[in-house]
């Protein structure tokens, strides 16, 4: 197996708030990391662990896309546009690229595939997941605590009833998407 295939997921396309971040992971075929798979079927517990695992063993590049960019050029895009930084923030250029998915990234001179159920399917991509999950929810976190009137720590940005009510009672924060979350709010 190549160890220059770099394996791509993103986390947050479908939130009210946020960014979405994507992941690029390049794993050895050497690592000792076990129980790797789609960050979402994992307990937060271990998907930390997993995290710091693979970033001491792993070359990782990470992207993110705000909010206002997501309202500007839609969730599409702006995936792509993180998945594109993802692979220019790793520390070597790969030859291959393994995405979560059926769309591969446009405009992008590397060698690619699309893998539906590619985080449940492939150990790398499910890495990918991992990253891009747990950084995306740290962001959340911190955003929490800069707005704690929405609860981000609990939802992560997700439309649940709890953030619906939140948006309803207080309006948009400047971390929720406008394009997402317009439904909640009167924009007089």
């Amino acid at each position: 197996m190549n160890s220059n295939i770099a394996n791509i997921d993103e986390a947050g396309r479908g939130p009210l708030a946020g960014p979405v971040v994507a992941a690029a992971v390049i794993l050895p075929e050497s690592h000792t990391i076990e129980g790797i798979t789609d960050s979402k079927k994992i307990k937060p517990q271990k998907r930390q662990l997993l995290y710091k695992q693979i970033k001491e063993q792993a070359k990782v590049g990470i992207g993110i896309v705000s909010n206002k960019t997501i309202d500007k050029i839609n969730i599409l895009q702006a995936t792509f546009l993180a998945m594109k930084l993802a692979v220019r923030n790793l520390p070597l250029k790969p030859n291959m690229l393994l995405i979560d998915g059926d769309k591969t990234i446009p405009e992008c001179n590397i060698n690619q595939k699309a893998i539906i159920k590619g985080d449940s399917k492939v150990e790398g991509i499910g890495a990918a997941s991992i990253i891009a999950k747990v950084t995306r929810d740290k962001i959340m976190e911190k955003m929490d605590l800069l707005f704690p009137l929405y609860s981000f720590a609990k939802h992560k940005g997700y439309g649940t009833k709890l953030h619906k009510e939140a948006i309803i009672k207080y309006g948009p924060s400047v971390i929720h998407r406008k394009t997402f979350c317009k439904f909640y709010y009167s924009n007089d």
